[in-house]
């Protein structure tokens, strides 16, 4: 009898930036600025409290076009300023099903590389649904860093 460990379902979205780095990290840390970019076209941000530090927490609530609240929270496991942020994420609606976003930022000529990698999803639909948001999302942002 084998026994075997499975493998949850992740994602990787690279983009590049025609902004710095830093401003690139503030986008993600600033809740001022993250609210004007945060979900995909459609679906508009309530709500954002941001605590980027170690141990620091984060929510930010969205609105999609049907008018379902959408609210996320989690905890900051790392924070290296202009290069890296990796944090928890859990929606209001399923706290168990808890998975962590790693977002990574290197120069790259005149703009920045974005490396966003969200894992241990509960499931493929769950990381299809968060790939829909995350380009959405990324797509804003491009406009916003514009």
């Amino acid at each position: 009898m084998s026994t075997q460990t499975a493998t949850k379902p992740s994602l990787t979205l690279k983009r590049r930036f025609n902004a710095p780095p830093a401003k690139l990290f503030a986008a993600w840390t600033d809740p001022e600025k993250i609210k004007r970019w945060m979900g995909p076209e459609g679906v508009e941000p309530l709500h954002a409290e941001i605590d980027a530090r170690v141990d620091g927490r984060y929510r930010w609530i969205m609105r999609s076009p049907d008018g379902e609240e959408h609210d996320v929270s989690g905890v900051y496991r790392e924070v290296v300023p202009n290069e890296k942020l990796v944090f928890s994420w859990a929606w209001k609606s399923t706290p168990e099903r808890q998975s962590q976003v790693t977002i990574l930022i290197k120069p790259d000529g005149d703009g920045t590389l974005l490396t966003l990698i969200h894992e241990q999803f509960f499931d493929e639909d769950a990381r299809d649904r968060h790939q829909h948001g995350w380009t959405g999302s990324l797509e804003k942002l491009a406009r916003f860093l514009a």
